[in-house]
């Protein structure tokens, strides 16, 4: 008993920041009053290709917005993006959910429900290696480091996490 009290003290500075990771955004929209919670957006340099990347929730929708700063491209609803995860064959395919532009946004969601769709809980569970965005005959390859891996997941689990409680029952 005493062991277990003694290893659950040391481990207590780590399971506080763990917790802390999670800087989320909490805003009310005036029009609406629903509630929604972000990562906002944070910048990322993969392979060379300057991307921003959001996750938000409201108590309706989870939105994965994919910002292409640098070099932007069209996108519309034709337009793809397949994830590749860290160790697996396995890959995810979405179709772009936003509207049509060429200032490089794509756009995926899920709906928020109580319980978590597989392809969303994959991309809390699974460190993302790559993305491939898809427009016609153009490709936008971004390939992610190690901490990119994990910032991506974190984020992706923070949300998720939230997004739960926004829920009206």
């Amino acid at each position: 008993m005493k062991n277990i009290l003694f290893v659950s003290i040391l481990l207590f500075p780590f399971l506080s920041r763990a917790q802390d990771s999670c800087k989320l955004k909490r805003e009310t929209d005036p029009f609406t009053h629903q509630t929604k919670v972000s990562t906002g957006f944070v910048p990322f340099t993969a392979n060379g290709v300057q991307v921003s990347i959001s996750v938000d929730a409201t108590p309706t929708d989870i939105d994965f917005f994919i910002w292409l700063t640098a070099d932007p491209k069209c996108f519309d609803d034709q337009s793809s993006i397949q994830i590749n995860y860290d160790g697996d064959r396995l890959k995810t395919n979405f179709k772009n959910s936003g509207s049509m532009n060429c200032e490089g946004a794509f756009h995926f969601t899920f709906r928020n429900t109580e319980g978590t769709p597989t392809n969303l809980q994959r991309l809390t569970d699974k460190k993302i290696s790559s993305m491939k965005l898809t427009n016609g005959k153009i490709t936008t390859d971004i390939v992610f480091n190690d901490e990119q891996k994990k910032k991506l997941m974190l984020m992706a689990g923070c949300v998720v996490r939230e997004a739960k409680t926004l829920i009206k029952k």
